[in-house]
């Protein structure tokens, strides 16, 4: 390692690692624009200038220049401090400094830096020059006069999102960051272009105008929107949520989230459900709670326990899929299912997580999909497949759509067929996943709810164990869930009971009359049509399909109004925090299902939070540990049987309207829009 002296006191570094890198380490901050930890190093702004010998008499740019063994680097000295004031001054020659009508302002990197680098007085007269604003879609609102030119945006584009559509035209003075072609990004992360861009160039255009950084409540907590848990933090003010922003966690999700994940929140203030409603003549009618506890006590007294049924949405927290199993229990139903697409998982759980952890992908040599799209299904963990991929020596291929993953995949089929010559040595695919130290199989969702789910799932299994991909230092065997509350639902066993109906059998029940009462907590994704003539009770926060069939609704609360537990695709116990409070007389689902029980004279054992997540850790030991990804017991899962030829079938069809929330969400919707007129004009 080399050991370098930095303003006078000596260190030993990792070898290969920058100037720039180096002084971090000695905890001295170096000015930077164009320098991110996650993107190639351009050395477009010079902000980093350091002096350093042995070297030319001159400074020079900290952020491309690696370090050398008894290098002297001095990050104070007149001259560079005299470089910087240059920098920061040549910087403004042409920035429009409007910070009191920029979104940027507060916390803008140009600001901050001009205070603790900058010279006080400019030198220049000469008129600014003007650059016309780029239209780059619905998410992100341009304002090009600001530009520094750093090329962080480009390079995001390229590198993380995979789509070469930003770029830089001219030189000079006339140098502009552009699209090549004039058109929205046809990316799902476009919204982290703003988080990247240190000045007021790329800002969030939902959010413009809307309010400043210091009026705003930070809360940090954890997304729903796909199964990956991304970290986040919820920014309100007063009741409402004004953005949703990324947290670091380079387990999870890195610093990157998703554009559905930043900009659904406007869903939050439409369509809401702020209290009780009774169907009465065929109408739905407003109530009290007592009068909606009323009409479902009255449907459920002396109802044989067979005939009860309930069904777990995909937002779910795990406070209340464990009182809504708790009540289905007490009221002797076996009749309960938190798989609503109909997922054939219900094994040990190695069967239904994704083993190796999100941040294992970056171990992996070999790695083939199964029946999954993951840059609609996860963006955030697609950009991670394409950093492994970048990184080089990592084949990749496919069984299923035939899609734009961002990164060169081989696609070797598109169905079981190609799965079974898999297993079978027919494919030659199938070498390198057995030359590969550390194979990984992902399974999608496509592939697990069909029919035939069963037995894909077996074929995967034994694929994995034929390739050695399952060993105690290193399980290669991952499933990709596209909800949040799977694998929490999982974990607590809210799966049919012996006897019991899963959520096939709970609608081909109420078709048949079998099934009297269902029980919908927040799931919107189910054939509503088919519950025939039941009496269904939906508990949610939107009027979206389970409300409208309702006959009881039970106003909840959403994601950021209420504290809870989520588990994520890899099995990592995350808590959400409360940001903002319910609307109206909407409540905590898990207090609402206890108010409940107590009116049905089937008291559930608990009254505060604290004493519902003690019962979570009861039903399974996972809870208790927190922000850790728990292994996953291995065995005999799915079901040995035939299977139809069938191609995999992604089972997202619209990345940006999957849920309740992004359905009701207008930023949503122009995206939509956004992205059928750039598929229409290619």
């Amino acid at each position: 390692m080399p050991k370098v002296k930095i303003d006078g006191v000596e260190l030993e570094v990792p070898a290969g690692i920058t100037v720039l890198q180096a002084c971090e380490l000695a905890g001295v901050e170096i000015p930077r624009f164009c320098y991110h930890e996650r993107l190639s190093i351009a050395g477009n702004c010079r902000m980093c200038l350091v002096e350093v010998k042995p070297g030319p008499p001159k400074p020079q740019a900290s952020c491309a220049l690696p370090v050398a063994d008894k290098q002297e680097i001095f990050t104070t000295t007149p001259v560079v401090q005299k470089a910087r004031n240059g920098v920061m001054e040549f910087l403004l020659i042409n920035h429009p400094l409007d910070c009191p009508i920029c979104d940027q302002g507060g916390e803008c990197d140009l600001q901050d830096q001009a205070m603790g680098y900058g010279f006080d007085r400019s030198r220049f007269h000469e008129n600014k020059r003007a650059v016309p604003d780029k239209e780059l879609g619905p998410l992100v609102k341009t304002s090009m006069n600001r530009c520094i030119h750093c090329t962080r945006c480009i390079r995001f584009a390229t590198e993380v999102a995979g789509v070469e559509e930003l770029g830089a035209t001219g030189r000079g003075e006339s140098m502009e960051v552009t699209t090549y072609v004039e058109h929205a990004l046809s990316t799902e992360l476009s919204g982290n272009l703003v988080d990247l861009c240190p000045v007021g160039a790329l800002t969030s255009k939902p959010y413009a105008f809307e309010a400043r950084s210091w009026e705003l409540s930070k809360t940090e907590s954890v997304d729903v929107m796909d199964g990956l848990g991304s970290n986040i933090r919820v920014d309100t003010r007063g009741a409402q949520v004004m953005r949703v922003l990324p947290r670091l966690n380079d387990d999870v999700n890195e610093e990157w989230i998703s554009d559905k994940t930043r900009h659904a929140l406007d869903g939050l203030r439409h369509q809401r459900l702020d209290r009780p409603y009774v169907r009465r003549g065929g109408k739905l009618v407003e109530a009290t709670w007592d009068q909606a506890f009323g009409a479902i006590e009255a449907k459920l007294k002396g109802l044989d326990g067979a005939k009860v049924a309930a069904i777990a949405g995909d937002q779910c927290d795990a406070e209340s899929m464990v009182a809504l199993k708790d009540l289905m229990k007490a009221l002797g139903s076996p009749n309960i299912d938190c798989r609503q697409d109909g997922a054939k998982l219900d094994g040990p759980r190695g069967s239904y997580i994704f083993n190796p952890g999100v941040r294992g992908i970056d171990s992996a040599d070999a790695i083939l999909l199964i029946g999954t799209n993951p840059r609609w299904e996860s963006p955030v963990l697609n950009a991670r497949l394409r950093k492994r991929y970048l990184s080089g020596h990592c084949a990749i291929a496919s069984v299923g759509p035939a899609v734009d993953h961002t990164y060169p995949v081989e696609r070797l089929g598109a169905g079981p067929a190609t799965l079974r010559d898999l297993v079978d040595d027919k494919l030659g695919f199938s070498e390198k996943l057995k030359a590969a130290k550390h194979p990984l199989i992902i399974v999608g969702m496509g592939a697990l709810t069909r029919e035939d789910g069963a037995a894909i799932l077996a074929l995967a299994r034994d694929l994995a164990e034929k390739l050695d991909a399952v060993r105690t230092d290193w399980n290669g065997f991952a499933v990709l869930h596209t909800t949040a509350a799977r694998v929490g639902g999982l974990d607590l066993g809210l799966v049919p009971a012996e006897g019991g109906r899963d959520v096939a059998g709970i609608l081909a029940g109420c078709e048949k009359r079998e099934i009297e009462v269902v029980y919908l907590l927040a799931a919107d994704e189910i054939d509503t049509k088919r519950l025939g003539k039941a009496f269904v009770i939906y508990q949610g926060h939107h009027g979206d399909a389970g409300a409208h069939r309702a006959d009881v609704i039970l106003p909840g609360a959403a994601y950021t109004e209420k504290p809870g537990t989520y588990v994520n695709t890899e099995g990592r116990v995350q808590l959400g925090q409360r940001a903002a409070y319910p609307p109206g007389d909407a409540r905590e689902d898990w207090a609402i299902l206890r108010a409940l029980s107590e009116r049905l004279a089937k008291t559930l054992p608990y009254d505060t939070l604290s004493e519902v997540r003690a019962r979570l850790v009861t039903v399974n030991k996972i809870f208790a540990a927190l922000d850790q990804q728990a292994a996953g017991s291995w065995g005999a899962f799915g079901k040995a049987g035939t299977v139809s030829d069938a191609p995999f079938v992604s089972p997202i069809a619209n990345f940006y309207m999957t849920c309740p929330i992004s359905r009701s969400s207008k930023t949503m919707a122009e995206c939509v829009a956004s992205r059928a007129q750039l598929m229409a004009a290619e």
